[in-house]
């Protein structure tokens, strides 16, 4: 049986049709009593659900609340035909004395099963699907609907570009200049500017561009977000892991807000910082951030962005501070951002189509976000004039004498009911992450499958899918790309603007599509039955919180999935036995738990396809047969049973590299990605039998050899043995905390016939000269991340060149240390010079390269559109004329961002204004005019006669 997708439109009124066609297959042996009233269902279920199609192509507005409460009772009612039908399947599964007795109990139409009585349950939902349907035909004449089939969607290129920085960016300009002017006063006063309007109206976008465009020197930065429902300790600790990482790590002990703000204050103290909280509720919410933030006069900066403009006042009480109103784009600056995306420019734009854009443009009343949404939906329809009237007309109707955000709002209505179905449940589908979420794709997508929305039976082609669907939506700009791979066709990272995402939530809470526990309750439908279908909890930090969760889905024997999201890991441990006890459960998905809590009764999970969580295991976990993603990274666990080798569909298994697994890994041949392994505490035979998984893509491994092995040198053969036979068919290989042997293990690996289809390499070695050779080989390798040590003159000379010569090298992170920091400066050296010969097709380079120098020959790097660097300021002087970087200018003239991380330790001043002076006026001069930010770490040394400016403060 083709699977079926899920819709928010229908319920799954698809897929219970397709698996009552299953029921009427050979397998079951139905009688033949029970054979009509199935059939009976499936054409009554076909009919409803082609009315159900109909009516979600309509307005709400134009539907009656009598037509709106039948919609959502038959919704609910193809969740209640599918539970029942997937209990008998679980059942009917579970051997073949079992299946007889389902046999007789369902010729009979009256004998209960074990599991409460399905056929009687049957038998009544047999009835109310006569009853509703005898309803629907009393509202609605019957026509034939005709689902389109789905078509791959490749990203449009031009879709993440209204999203990027800098000179993408269109109306920014002007205001962005006046909020520096604002931010520029007597070098050590303290200075905040609060950004204020309505939503959608471009207030981050402008804060990110005042925030990268300030080259100033500050001695640390951080970017948080608040939302309207703010995780305090999230915050606190976002901004700890920005400003200082040895803090962050420390702050997973401390359970008060009131630690983390001290915490957090402490280290500002005496620093120039420059923080920018965006998306502030209240005035609460902003007085205890102030709280941690000191005003020291030390030249600091703040930016702050609201909607509320009683919160924008607040922020800027008592201090040296201006409000700052977002204004809306002007008529050519609209014109420019809509042309953006329709077009590759304005003269693209036929004349017919003119006076109609302008008319569009009026309705959208100059807000970024309602331009952008205008312009994705007509992105997906025929560049004519009828059309795009049809259109203009629609506008009309939704926006006109609304306020500018109600036709915001109004205006997303038409970009979603513009939808196709299986698009709808997929955006709805959003609504279970908290916001300003960082969504990784790779998991939507797979959340995605689990739950139903991607139609198809073969789960690789459904992943595909899926990306097509993701990449649609990116497309019509409802979602939106934060971080794209350095090919440009495929997103890594998203999130959904806020506005949005409040849209999003009212219509997936309207349908019952999810319900969301937010810190103060549940959200509820009016016309639901009251039966939580897909349940995302959020902000759960009181006991009474959790108690009242527990209470009101006790009995959630309906609930497909289970979210959560900034909760409190002790009180979800506490309750989590009550949250789990649903037998259609499909996704669990709790993220951030780090203690542990039992799966508990097993055998209630028959149809789980997705388990992410900070969970215990039992032998009882073999029964979850449906299984395909087991991501156990979160749980602190010393082994994992055997019984999960008897897992066949599972895909993807991820745990913690202190993680002894099970012998029999070969059992495991689903499996498709695996991390993270140390292979120096498993067994030879783990060992060998991973050789034998032929659909391993992804491998994360570390070699860490325990002292607790014997015999290393069988050891070690095998884990050469294995990692060869891997690299046939490996696309994404890490090799983490590797010790000297991981060198050994990988160059001898590498030897295949073919050149290895490997794509994506991470690699810490401590010889860095024996791995060179071998990762010339890799032709195919898009992707290196590399860290080594030991690679001054011409070791490290040729060590470049080879890596230079990889022909498809996209992306480059390479970290190396010189055994020779402490050398005699007065004598000069070599610099590792990148000449046009090499890197032909790089697009991103970050160089963590010690005390090292670097030169850009003229015509390096072509394509380069990414450059990050750490340098060591104390060898500035040690290499002569130019220091550390020379020829900065020379890049390629795509190169748009370049960020240094200067490390002050062991530098005197002098060292430091000669190494930020020469790269700031190299930066100057590229004739693309890259944006710049240059960053202190550690503290700057202070030798005698030595100048220090009055702006300079270190980072201790």
């Amino acid at each position: 049986m083709a699977e079926v997708m899920a819709s928010a439109a229908a319920g799954v009124m698809g897929s219970v049709i397709g698996k009552l066609g299953t029921m009427l297959t050979e397998k079951y042996k139905l009688a033949k009593d029970v054979e009509r009233g199935i059939r009976f269902l499936q054409e009554e279920l076909s009919t409803m659900d082609a009315v159900l199609q109909m009516l979600a192509d309509k307005d709400d507005d134009q539907i009656d609340p009598l037509a709106k409460d039948w919609r959502s009772k038959v919704r609910e009612l193809s969740y209640d035909i599918e539970d029942c039908i997937d209990r008998f399947m679980l059942n009917h599964s579970h051997g073949g004395s079992k299946a007889n007795f389902v046999r007789k109990a369902m010729r009979k139409v009256k004998t209960l099963f074990e599991d409460g009585g399905i056929a009687e349950e049957i038998q009544e939902l047999k009835s109310l699907v006569s009853e509703q349907s005898e309803r629907g035909k009393r509202y609605y004449d019957i026509n034939q609907c005709l689902a389109a089939s789905a078509q791959p969607v490749l990203l449009d290129p031009r879709a993440p570009a209204l999203f990027q920085e800098a000179m993408d960016l269109v109306g920014v300009d002007a205001p962005r200049e006046e909020i520096i002017q604002l931010l520029k006063c007597e070098e050590q006063q303290h200075k905040v500017v609060s950004i204020y309007g309505i939503g959608g109206q471009g207030k981050t976008t402008l804060a990110m561009e005042v925030y990268h465009k300030i080259t100033e020197v500050f001695d640390c930065r951080a970017f948080v977000s608040v939302s309207q429902t703010p995780d305090m300790k999230t915050l606190l600790r976002d901004i700890l892991s920005q400003i200082s990482k040895s803090n962050f790590d420390s702050s997973e002990r401390m359970e008060t807000d009131q630690q983390l703000i001290r915490t957090v204050r402490q280290r500002l103290m005496d620093k120039r910082y420059f923080i920018l909280i965006d998306d502030i509720w209240s005035v609460s919410a902003w007085e205890l951030l102030r709280s941690a933030l000191p005003l020291n006069n030390n030249g600091s900066r703040i930016i702050t962005t609201t909607r509320v403009k009683a919160v924008a006042n607040s922020c800027c009480t008592g201090i040296a501070a201006q409000m700052y109103e977002a204004k809306p784009l002007n008529d050519d600056d609209s014109q420019r951002l809509f042309f953006k995306r329709l077009f590759f420019s304005s003269d693209d734009c036929h004349p017919d189509l003119r006076k109609v854009c302008s008319d569009i443009l009026k309705k959208c009343s100059g807000l970024p976000l309602a331009i952008i949404s205008i312009a994705g939906l007509l992105a997906n329809r025929s560049k004519t004039l009828e059309v795009w009237n049809n259109v203009l007309r629609s506008i009309s109707a939704a926006v006109d004498k609304d306020s500018p955000i109600d036709k915001m709002k109004r205006i997303l209505l038409l970009s979603y009911f513009d939808l196709p179905h299986h698009l709808k449940s997929c955006l709805l589908y959003l609504s279970v992450f908290p916001e300003d979420f960082s969504i990784d794709c790779r998991e939507l997508i797979l959340l995605w499958v689990a739950e139903g929305l991607i139609p198809g039976q073969d789960r690789e082609s459904m992943e595909q899918l899926g990306r097509s669907y993701l990449n649609e939506l990116i497309n019509r700009s409802l979602v939106q790309p934060t971080k794209v791979g350095v090919d440009g066709t495929n997103v890594k990272q998203c999130r959904v603007h806020d506005v949005i995402l409040e849209f999003i939530v009212s219509k997936a809470v309207e349908d019952n599509f999810v319900t969301i526990w937010n810190g103060d309750g549940f959200s509820r439908n009016i016309y639901s039955s009251n039966k939580i279908r897909r349940l995302s909890i959020r902000n759960v930090n009181s006991a009474q919180a959790a108690k009242e969760i527990a209470r009101t889905i006790k009995n959630g024997a309906h609930i497909r999935s289970i979210n959560v999201y900034q909760s409190d890991s002790y009180l979800l441990r506490k309750h989590a036995s009550e949250f789990l006890n649903s037998q259609v459960l499909r996704v669990l998905a709790i993220g951030g738990i780090f203690s542990e809590c039992n799966l508990g009764h097993v055998k209630s999970f028959g149809q789980l396809k997705y388990l992410g969580a900070g969970l215990q295991l039992t032998e009882d976990a073999q029964k979850l047969q449906h299984l395909e993603t087991l991501d156990l990274s979160w749980a602190n666990l010393e082994s994992i049973p055997t019984c999960i080798t008897q897992l066949h569909k599972l895909v993807r298994l991820l745990v913690r590299s202190s993680v002894h697994l099970p012998d029999e890994i070969r059992n495991l041949q689903a499996l498709e990605e695996l991390s993270r392994v140390n292979l120096g505490i498993q067994s030879i035979k783990f060992i060998q039998g991973l050789g034998d998984l032929t659909n391993l893509k992804v491998l994360e491994i570390e070699w860490l050899c325990s002292i607790e092995l014997r015999d290393m040198k069988d050891h070690k053969e095998a884990c050469i043995s294995t990692v060869s036979r891997l690299f046939s068919h490996l696309r994404e290989l890490r090799v983490l905390e590797s010790d000297p042997d991981a060198t050994c293990l990988f160059n001898k690996a590498s030897y295949v016939p073919a050149p290895p289809p490997l794509q994506k390499l991470v690699l810490y070695t401590h010889i860095f000269n024996r791995v060179c050779p071998q990762i010339s080989s890799l032709v195919n390798l898009s992707r290196l991340h590399i860290k080594g040590i030991n690679i001054h003159g011409d070791v490290g000379k040729e060590g470049i060149n080879m890596i230079a010569s990889l022909p498809v090298l996209l992306s480059l992170t390479f970290g190396f240390l010189s055994n020779d920091e402490e050398g005699d400066s007065s004598i000069p050296y070599p610099r590792h010079a990148i000449s046009r010969q090499g890197f032909q097709r790089l697009v991103k380079f970050n160089l963590c390269c010690g005390c090292e120098a670097l030169e850009f020959e003229p015509g390096a790097m072509p394509k380069l559109q990414m450059l990050k660097l750490r340098l060591m300021a104390r060898c500035q002087f040690k290499f002569g004329e130019g220091g550390l970087l020379v020829g900065l200018q020379n890049l390629g003239l795509g190169l748009k961002h370049v960020a240094v991380d200067v490390n002050c330790h062991g530098a005197v001043a002098d060292e430091v204004e000669a190494l930020e002076d020469g790269i700031r006026g190299a930066a100057a001069v590229h004739p693309n005019c890259p944006i710049l930010q240059v960053e202190r770490r550690n503290q700057i040394g202070m030798a005698q006669g030595c100048s220090r400016r009055p702006s300079d403060h270190a980072e201790a």
